[in-house]
């Protein structure tokens, strides 16, 4: 039966553990862990005091109970929460609890994710600069509909939603080599950090995105099977010459944007202490924290955003996203040729849109509000929490140590100036950190302390309305898993016995895991 054994459940690490897990980090004079753990500088934030910790620690505790749904396990966000909308608007709804004038906010900020960028000179001059090198002409084009992007079907087809990610081995940066098992890493000469599929007239764009699959049938208890899709990708039609003998290619599907204000308004110190980077606690999880150099508040912080990490910040993310999927420039990111190189000439020569007084092909005025849109887009509320095949998917995911990584709830901090994001139970079934995940789904190219087969552990919320959101919307950082079952069965490395518990189920039990996860 499913509830045989007590479920697998993990408890956060103690303060003392998080102290021992993080003492190679950095001599104590370089880098001080207490002021990263607690600090979290990028929130106004308002003390806890330890009986509110200690109400925290309760109500966030793994659940035992799998006879009904738990206190409002129903409103994953808190009072952010939406109704779940049943058509492709879902993830595209406002946080419930934001004032009218918030609301206002959001809608602009809406607009510029939406913004279709065009090449310069142009007479829209707020809207010109694309490029020149670019993924997308805007947000919305890779997020599609706030969802998940999109994999190319065939060799003709350019995918706004995807791209290959690419770097070669380096020395550490000055400012992170302070930081124990930083992996150094610079850009391609020629290509730069991510590689472009589109570009002006006139202008040679870097590559041609070809994918190709393999099948892969897995056998599953009760005579069932799942065939898989082993993706093949390749760099083709390059347009400035052959790639660094050493270049390292990573391909990345755009992510959903729901609930990401919420994940930032999460304690650096409540993420921190699930840390087990040597395994102590003999789980077989030994979840690490990547740490990055900010170059928003100019010192290092933890990285919770991107598939490996990567950004401290949503405002840094997404500045960082204008320059390199849209070549448009913003304060954190001045070039006005996004991600050329010294090596494409044309490119550098090319007109760009930072020709008045906003000095950035985007100011900052409006960086705060594509910041604020993507901090507040909302997370629909749960369906079915009482049904008993959902109940009984919850008891599968728990007893098979998948909380492990997927850890169901946290408390966001009190916040003194996003009142919007403060102090809520929120349910992401995320850890935040980076697990092994074997072989078979490495890329082999690090980033920050991420290992080639590391990966943050992805949020679920909202995972349920993914395809209502976009029917051709698929699975994991590279989009090869076309079903949940088949994202299930690409865990390998930490998650594999996790894995190997769901293809000996029963085949009604993994239904109820399956429709547990629909309900997310």
């Amino acid at each position: 039966m499913h509830n045989s054994t007590p479920p697998r459940w993990k408890r956060p690490k103690s303060n003392l553990f998080l102290a021992a897990a993080f003492a190679a980090v950095t001599p104590a004079a370089a880098l001080d862990l207490t002021s990263l753990s607690l600090g979290d500088p990028h929130l106004n934030t308002l003390p806890r005091s330890t009986a509110e910790l200690n109400r925290i620690a309760k109500v966030t505790a793994p659940t035992r109970d799998f006879t009904g749904p738990e206190a409002f396990e129903m409103n994953p966000a808190g009072s952010a929460t939406v109704r779940a909308l049943d058509d492709e608007e879902a993830f595209s709804q406002h946080a419930a609890n934001l004032s009218f004038e918030q609301e206002l906010e959001f809608k602009l900020g809406n607009g510029l994710f939406k913004k279709i960028w065009v090449f310069s000179p142009a007479s829209t001059r707020a809207s010109d600069g694309l490029g020149p090198l670019y993924n997308a002409r805007s947000c919305q084009r890779c997020h599609i509909k706030d969802g998940r992007g999109e994999v190319p079907e065939d060799p003709d087809y350019r995918s706004a939603s995807m791209f290959l990610r690419i770097s070669i081995p380096a020395t550490p940066p000055l400012n992170l080599q302070t930081v124990n098992d930083y992996i150094g890493t610079a850009p391609d000469p020629n290509y730069g950090g991510q590689l472009q599929d589109f570009s002006p007239p006139g202008l040679t764009p870097e590559y041609r995105l070809h994918v190709s699959y393999t099948p892969r049938k897995i056998s599953l208890a009760g005579e069932e099977s799942v065939t898989l899709r082993v993706p093949s990708y390749t760099a083709a039609e390059l347009g400035y010459g052959p790639l660094h003998p050493d270049a390292m290619l990573s391909p990345r599907l755009a992510p959903p944007m729901i609930g990401l204000g919420l994940l930032e308004a999460i304690s650096s110190a409540d993420i921190l202490a699930n840390v087990d980077e040597t395994d102590r606690d003999g789980d077989g999880i030994s979840g690490r924290a990547n740490l990055t150099w900010s170059r928003e508040f100019n010192q290092i912080m933890l990285g919770r955003f991107g598939h490996k990490a990567g950004m401290p910040t949503l405002h840094e993310q997404s500045a960082a996203a204008f320059s390199g999927d849209i070549g448009i420039s913003t304060p954190l990111f001045p070039a006005a040729a996004g991600d050329c190189t010294e090596a494409q000439t044309d490119c550098l020569a090319a007109p760009h849109g930072d020709r008045d007084t906003r000095g950035t092909e985007i100011d900052q005025a409006n960086m705060d509000l594509v910041t604020f849109y993507a901090r507040n887009l909302a997370v629909p509320a749960r369906r079915d929490v009482a049904d008993p095949e959902v109940l009984r998917g919850k008891a599968v995911f728990y007893d098979s140590g998948c909380t492990s990584c997927h850890t169901p709830k946290f408390v966001t901090q009190r916040l003194a100036d996003r009142p919007e994001n403060s102090f809520q139970l929120i349910w992401p079934y995320s850890d935040l950190l980076l697990h092994d995940m074997g072989a078979g789904l490495a890329d082999n190219r690090p980033e920050g302390r991420a290992t080639g087969q590391e990966w943050r552990t992805p949020p679920l919320w909202g995972i349920g309305l993914t395809q209502q959101v976009n029917p051709r919307a698929t699975y994991l950082h590279d989009g090869r898993a076309r079903s949940l079952i088949e994202a299930v069965l690409w865990h390998g490395g930490e998650a594999q016995a996790a894995r190997d518990t769901v293809v000996q189920l029963a085949p009604s039990d993994r239904n109820a895991l399956i429709r547990f996860l629909e309900s997310l």
